[in-house]
């Protein structure tokens, strides 16, 4: 299998090294800071969704999830989705045209307001990244 090389930057955030030519040592040396705390680890050992990979950590020599950065970037999809899902009554309610559909659209808004409340608490109440996905996953 293809070694990895992991380590986390001055930012917090965990990077990859995928060694093309040359030796681990040679690619450390030539590629990596000077004075990085690292480690090389098969690739097997690299989570394949990427979905919270904004949340990824090192343990030793794994990758894990820090839960609460998976919450934080659920609540961006969460937002995202919500403002898509308000978009198409947007139009109605900038204008308030008489007549129009606003009552009905401001209805809309307000149901999806209620739907991503309850999508909120649940992400905040979730105890695993797979558990964010498949709450947000559930709120198509």
């Amino acid at each position: 299998m293809a070694q990895r090389i992991i380590y986390t930057d001055a930012q917090g955030n965990l990077c990859f090294v995928i060694p093309l030519e040359g030796s681990i040592e040679e690619v450390v040396a030539n590629d990596l800071p000077a004075g990085v705390d690292y480690v090389v680890v098969d690739e097997s050992e690299i989570p394949t969704d990427r979905t919270f990979r904004g949340a990824w950590t090192r343990s030793g020599n794994s990758v894990t999830h820090d839960l609460d950065k998976c919450k934080a970037i659920g609540h961006d999809i969460r937002r995202r989705k919500r403002e898509e899902e308000f978009a198409p009554h947007d139009e109605v309610i900038m204008k308030q045209i008489p007549g129009s559909a606003f009552t009905s659209a401001e209805a809309s808004r307000q149901a999806i307001r209620d739907k991503y409340a309850v999508v909120q608490t649940d992400i905040d109440n979730a105890t695993s990244p797979e558990q964010i996905k498949a709450i947000l996953e559930a709120a198509k």
